[in-house]
């Protein structure tokens, strides 16, 4: 184990984690759509905003779950969460397996969260909170965890969330897109995330981008305060909250919306709401998986993206 000078930051403790060999759920193999990509020369663009679920890093169902669809994959989740985590000694003992008995807890700190949401529209669930709601019932429960390893609370509650979700769904990056990062931080734009995301989800988009380039550097490529995730704004595409979150931060900059870029494989959710308050818009279908857009909102002009990029090094055309 590592000196616990001082607690893990969540990238040391994945890190961590690879030096252990655990089995973890591979990412998925990418399966390119029927589709022709529509390129052409966007002028004025200073600001490209990503979305990174489906667009950037490839996952299982194109976007992160909460719950799998798949029972299976969610109880082995919960089970080595249990495990991991040393959790079953503060369960309650029933009968039948630990993470079946994680899961009815982990499901009614998730009810409890979707609860508390403060009138939004579209409201998000913080995965950190989630965990850590669940872990004060096992503390009542004479529950410990070396907080010299993992830190305090909060920072305990991000590794379990991470642990979890990276034992639900595998991730990894499409290809091209530590290249494309690059391109647009080589050209001067100002580049940031606008993304349905959780607490590790820049821990998972570093990872995938080191596994294409060694030297790939999220902090150089994208600064932490243009990375707008829905966990922090507490509202989930295509809530305008986000989006205005997002718009007035660049504002700031002095960027105005129709200045921005932002690259989906959404339509209806990401693109069509960027759309609607001035971005210009690209949509990645690159991937079936993620791709949510039908010919019909491809033809109609009120939700019909800028350009159709069907690899992520065709962005570098577009910006010029």
């Amino acid at each position: 184990m590592v000196g616990a000078a001082m607690p893990l930051t969540l990238e040391q403790y994945a890190s961590y984690l690879d030096t252990r060999n655990l089995p973890w759920p591979a990412a998925p193999e990418v399966d390119s759509p029927k589709a022709k990509p529509h390129l052409k020369r966007l002028r004025g663009i200073r600001a490209v905003l990503w979305n990174v679920y489906g667009t950037l890093l490839a996952i299982p169902g194109g976007e992160l779950y909460f719950e799998h669809p798949q029972k299976l994959q969610m109880d082995v989740a919960l089970d080595k969460t249990v495990q991991e985590f040393k959790m079953w000694g503060s369960m309650t003992r029933k009968p039948g397996q630990p993470g079946e008995y994680l899961g009815q807890l982990y499901s009614m700190a998730l009810a409890e969260q979707r609860v508390s949401t403060g009138g939004e529209k579209h409201p998000e669930v913080s995965a950190e909170r989630v965990w850590e709601a669940l872990i004060k019932k096992l503390l009542q429960k004479e529950y410990k965890f070396d907080a010299g390893f993992y830190g305090a609370l909060n920072e305990f509650s991000r590794k379990v969330a991470y642990f979890f979700h990276a034992s639900l769904q595998g991730s990894g990056c499409y290809p091209g897109a530590a290249l494309a990062l690059r391109a647009i931080a080589g050209a001067g734009l100002t580049q940031g995330l606008l993304a349905d995301g959780q607490c590790f989800t820049s821990v998972q988009l570093q990872r995938g981008l080191i596994a294409q380039d060694a030297a790939a550097r999220l902090e150089e490529l994208v600064p932490p305060e243009l990375r707008f995730l829905s966990c922090d704004v507490r509202a989930r595409k295509p809530s305008e909250r986000l989006f205005r979150h997002a718009l007035q931060a660049l504002a700031d900059k002095g960027i105005a919306s129709t200045q921005v870029l932002h690259i989906s494989s959404r339509l209806q959710r990401d693109l069509v709401p960027a759309r609607r308050l001035g971005m210009k818009t690209a949509l990645f279908a690159g991937d079936r998986a993620s791709l949510q857009a039908t010919p019909e909102q491809l033809n109609e002009r009120a939700s019909r993206p800028n350009v159709l990029l069907t690899e992520l090094s065709q962005l570098a055309h577009v910006i010029g």
